[in-house]
Formats: C-alpha cells, structure tokens, sequence
C-alpha cells in the first residue's frame, strides 16, 4: 500500500506525522510526505532551471525546505528510516526537481517500505491532487485545516481513501467507532479500521444507524458480518443497533476519543454539493480523527 501524508508546519503538522506514520506502520506501506508551497513565480522557476544540479543555493521556498527537514529529524528520531539513511542526515542537495513545481528524495525506511519526501509549490487541492493520480495513492492523511473548505474539498477531488487528522492528542486514551450498513465501501472499511484497531489495541464499536427501527435486512447481514470480522481478528468489540438522527448518534459515541471509520458516500458529485454526505458532515462536525475509505 502507499500513503500520502500532507504537512504544513512543524508547529501544527507533528500530529499527523506523528498518527500518520503510525497507521503506515500497521499497514506495512511505503509512505511520501509532501509539503506544498505557494507558487513559484515563472522568474524565479527559470532560476531553479539553472541551479538544478546545486540545489543547497536554492532560497526560494525555504520555508518549506525548513519542513522537510523537521520531518526527516522526526523520522529519524523515531527510527522510520534505516540506518543508512538516517546517518547521513537531510540533505538538500539530494532533492532531485521533477518538474517546475515538485522536488523528491526516497529514503530506504523501517517499520515502513520507503520514505519519500517532497517538495511541492502551487495550489494544495491541485498539487495533491496530481501527486495522488500519479503514483495511485491508497490513502491520503491530512491535518484538520483552519480553512473551512481545505479538508471538505480534499475528501471531494482526491481520488484515495483519506484521513482527516482532527484534535488528535498523542497522549489520549482511544477507541475505534466503525460506522456500518449496507453501502459498497462498508467491508473494505471495517477491514482497514481492524489493521487501525490491531496496530493500536483499540476497543472497537460497530455501530449500524437507522432513521426508523426497521433496519434494512442489507444492513443487519452486514452488522453481523462486522462482528464476526471482528471476533476473528482478536479485536475486542460491540455490535450496535441504532435507530435516530445519524450524526447526533455519531457525534455521541464518537465524543473527542474515538478514531472513526466509515465508507465514502456513494451519492453523485451533484447531490453532494447540494445536500452533502454522511462522511463530510462526519469530518465536520465530530471532534476527532476520522478515515474515510474510498473503493
């Protein structure tokens, strides 16, 4: 498997490192972190040409350079990277410019396959955008952006699963919430929440939500397939029934010390943008981390 995981600042991003290599961890996948920059302007671009081969003389996005290099000191103190790769230390000079906007260096890891670092410098929905359809991403892991529409418009355009790293503490007591029923993702999302849960030792809910009592047959099979799933993965677990409003429900058992997963909406890009999905609003208004699984 390969995961994407987005930063932004050494002051805000060291959650989503820190939980974003973790998970990578459990899935045994090789992992690029991407920092992405304002746009570079076509002036200064000509001058990256130029220097392309001594790139330690490159100050036009040093903010970012800056980023990467806490990133690599993060994972070298947490031992991701082989010791080969770690006794070197960050080297810009070993950042090698794939295009105008995107600077790489892969690393050999542990715990973890490779380790990429990029550089990249442009609009963030659209940089991460490219960089996921190029090198067929399975997951995407971002911070919970200040920015109201960051995260909803990641979740709309990206096309990986993606895991919104919201008010996540290090030091905080977890559990896991799976949100059940009888949609396409449903199976592929209680898989991945078992890797979530194994790696982590997370007592689980399965929760199946219903406007009315009369849950769907679809949806009951499905909540007792979950259980078993479960069992048979030595995850301590509940299976719930619930019937009322689906976000009120959620938000409940979820509280601030839950890591929720659950199926991207299998409603058209039209619907979404006029009444929304259970995802989006999930990642909108629960108040902890949550992985959306995409097929």
């Amino acid at each position: 498997m390969k995961f994407l995981i987005a930063i932004g600042s050494k002051e805000y991003s060291e959650p989503t490192l820190r939980l974003g290599m973790r998970v990578a961890k459990a899935f045994n996948a090789a992992v690029t972190i991407v920092y992405v920059g304002e746009k570079i302007s076509a002036f200064s671009t000509s001058g990256v040409h130029l220097a392309q081969e001594n790139l330690e003389n490159w100050e036009l996005d040093r903010q970012g350079v800056d980023v990467l290099a806490w990133a690599f000191k993060y994972l070298e103190d947490n031992g991701y990277l082989s010791t080969g790769s770690a006794g070197e230390g960050f080297n810009i000079g070993k950042l090698v410019q794939t295009d105008e906007d995107r600077c790489e260096v892969f690393l050999e890891g542990n715990h973890t396959q490779e380790v990429g670092l990029i550089l990249r410098n442009g609009d963030i929905i659209e940089q991460l955008r490219d960089e996921v359809n190029k090198r067929a991403f399975d997951i995407t892991i971002i911070g919970a952006s200040k920015k109201r529409s960051m995260a909803h418009d990641l979740i709309q355009y990206i096309d990986s699963s993606i895991f919104v790293v919201k008010n996540y503490q290090p030091d905080g007591q977890y559990k896991m919430l799976l949100a059940v029923n009888d949609a396409p993702n449903t199976r592929k999302a209680v898989k991945y929440g078992a890797r979530v849960a194994q790696a982590f030792d997370l007592y689980t809910t399965a929760v199946t939500i219903s406007s009315t009592t009369d849950f769907r047959e679809n949806c009951k099979k499905t909540s007792a397939w979950a259980g078993k799933f479960l069992r048979r993965s030595g995850i301590e677990n509940e299976i719930r029934l619930e019937y009322g409003r689906f976000m009120e429900i959620m938000s409940t058992i979820a509280g601030d010390n839950h890591i929720i997963v659950m199926g991207s909406s299998t409603k058209s890009p039209l619907a979404k943008f006029f009444t929304g999905s259970k995802p989006l609003k999930v990642m909108k208004h629960c108040k902890c981390p949550v992985l959306i699984v995409k097929e």
